[in-house]
């Protein structure tokens, strides 16, 4: 078995989704809207790596600084995230996550710096601890990382889950995360050891075309996913939160993927294309046909 720190090939631990409970037996974290990172850090260097393994440490520069909180080579799990009013803001995030030129990421950098939330340590010092519980774990972080210079750790609390995810609702962020004390971290796998509880839920689908304004530019975002039996089906439409460049995005690829037979019958006016891209749709729940309820589109999805 390699090296986990050399190898930099970690599948991060997935989540089940259930409903508010209480429990002695789990702890209680934010959810938190914004990207999910692996950081490899040592004293001097930082590597960032998105659930696809792609590096992405160019794309946060201010990050760099992290290498300042360890002492020793370390693996966090954690998420990426920009504040916003003090709650996370997953638009500016997703613009940042889409730059490649150099200067402007560097602006952005000092105007919105990004910032990682650790929430829990896979590796230290040469040793895989992913078989040890989740609350030994939670020590070693304590332990082993310094918050600062970007860097956080994730708060929780025991026991009262209900009133945590009412808050959660009342502040108007994501949701919370459940995670069993003794769990251990199973990368790659989704267990129940750890849980989402979602005040509004997310879903990547396909674009798979859109309606047009009056000028023939990118409106409404019609959007899809396959089913069981690999066919395409209707998830509904999206008008809030499609950003100028995702617009831009989408309409360059129309120029050659689209497609003269409709997805979907109801939708008369629609321009079809080839359902390649892929974006994330927010949303309070699915109505009884389908669809989403009050949905916000979050964005193209880069990863």
């Amino acid at each position: 078995m390699g090296d986990l720190f050399i190898d930099k090939n970690i599948d991060p631990m997935l989540l089940y989704e259930t409903e508010p409970f209480d429990s002695d037996e789990y702890i209680f974290e934010l959810k938190l809207d914004g990207i999910r990172c692996i950081a490899y850090i040592k004293p001097q260097s930082v590597v960032l790596q998105n659930k696809r393994h792609k590096d992405v440490t160019a794309i946060y520069p201010e990050l760099s600084e992290l290498k300042c909180c360890v002492k020793k080579r370390v693996i966090l799990d954690g998420e990426l995230v920009i504040l916003t009013d003090g709650k996370p803001d997953f638009y500016a995030l997703q613009k940042r996550s889409l730059m490649s030129d150099d200067f402007k990421i560097k602006l952005a950098a000092n105007k919105a710096p990004v910032q990682f939330v650790a929430y829990d340590i896979l590796y230290i010092d040469g040793k895989d601890i992913t078989n040890k519980p989740l609350m030994e774990r939670k020590e070693l972080l304590s332990n082993a990382v310094t918050e600062g210079h970007g860097l956080s750790i994730s708060r929780y609390i025991e026991k009262n889950g209900k009133a945590f995810f009412e808050l959660a609702k009342q502040e108007s962020l994501e949701g919370i995360v459940a995670k069993k004390k003794d769990g251990l971290y199973h990368i790659s796998k989704r267990t129940r050891d750890w849980v989402k509880i979602k005040v509004m839920q997310d879903e990547d689908l396909l674009v798979c075309g859109y309606e047009p304004d009056e000028k023939g530019n990118v409106k409404d975002l019609i959007l899809g996913y396959y089913d069981d039996s690999n066919k395409l089906q209707c998830r509904g439409k999206v008008y809030l939160g499609v950003s100028e460049s995702d617009r831009k995005i989408i309409g360059e690829f129309a120029k050659k993927n689209t497609v003269k037979k409709p997805w979907f019958d109801k939708y008369i006016n629609a321009v079809w294309l080839k359902p390649k891209l892929i974006g994330t749709a927010h949303f309070m729940h699915e109505t009884e046909s389908d669809g989403m309820r009050q949905p916000v589109w979050k964005g193209l999805r880069s990863d």
